[in-house]
């Protein structure tokens, strides 16, 4: 068994187990991982330590070297800075070579022994000549990666109709399957540009809430149920899940409220 913390490679790479040694870490902060070649960093993810049969990994698990210092810390904002000239020439270069993507995001490897580059594009693109090209002016290995509009939106950030940060940026690791009977069965108005998040996909919010609003609604009536009151009988126009009142418009028309907490 082998302690391990959950890490996310980089700022948009893929979230893996390392081996955490006789180290500490704490979620937020950076340390300096094994990669394929060399070493990277990434930002510590788990809330805990978790214990890892080394029988039962399908591939072997890395390891922590350090938790970063200022010297580490002043190479990876160096990085950064560093990266935004290579993705100005890598625009040029796309354009020379008539490739028709987008270019979202680049990033360095912590050692920069790798370039990654984030792209999307409507079909399949050729685009071996311009990485041979980069490798050669940039001296390192190049790797692009096509992703889709929703890695869009969690790359490039913003904030959703909530007035907060994307879900996606801030703390999703993974994106769950969102349909549109989820936002049904939490009353909302079917209408897109009301469910739909910066990534023009159904909100995330939808999916991992909907357990929340199954929940809530277990013993309220469905909006359009006709339904007996102690006014008598009614239709349901309205159904508040947090508060679990109902509005019923009445056979004479009068319209109640129906409070099932107290029911």
């Amino acid at each position: 068994m082998r302690r391990a913390i959950q890490i996310r490679q980089r700022e948009f790479g893929k979230i893996a187990f390392y081996d955490l040694g006789d180290l500490n870490a704490h979620p937020g902060t950076y340390a300096i991982i094994e990669a394929d070649r060399g070493l990277d960093y990434g930002r510590v993810l788990s809330e805990k330590e978790v214990l890892l049969d080394e029988k039962k990994l399908k591939e072997p698990i890395r390891k922590v070297i350090r938790i970063v210092d200022s010297a580490d810390v002043a190479k990876i904002k160096e990085n950064r800075e560093k990266i935004k000239e290579v993705i100005k020439t890598c625009n040029i270069k796309k354009q020379q070579y008539n490739l028709n993507m987008k270019l979202i995001k680049g990033e360095f490897s912590f050692d920069c022994s790798k370039i990654i580059f984030y792209f999307t594009a409507e079909e399949r693109i050729d685009f071996r000549e311009l990485v041979k090209e980069l490798a050669k002016m940039f001296k390192a290995r190049i790797e692009l990666k096509q992703v889709g509009v929703r890695d869009e939106a969690k790359i490039l950030g913003g904030f959703g109709p909530c007035g907060r940060e994307l879900c996606c940026s801030r703390f999703l690791r993974d994106f769950e399957p969102v349909s549109i009977k989820q936002a049904k069965e939490q009353n909302l108005p079917l209408n897109p540009t009301k469910i739909s998040g910066l990534c023009g996909r159904l909100m995330c919010c939808l999916s991992y809430e909907h357990a929340g609003y199954k929940k809530l609604s277990k013993g309220l009536p469905h909006y359009g149920q006709k339904i007996k009151t102690e006014s008598g009988p009614g239709k349901v126009m309205d159904v508040n899940f947090l508060k679990r009142i109902a509005t019923v418009e009445l056979e004479d028309g009068r319209v109640i409220k129906v409070d099932y907490n107290k029911q």
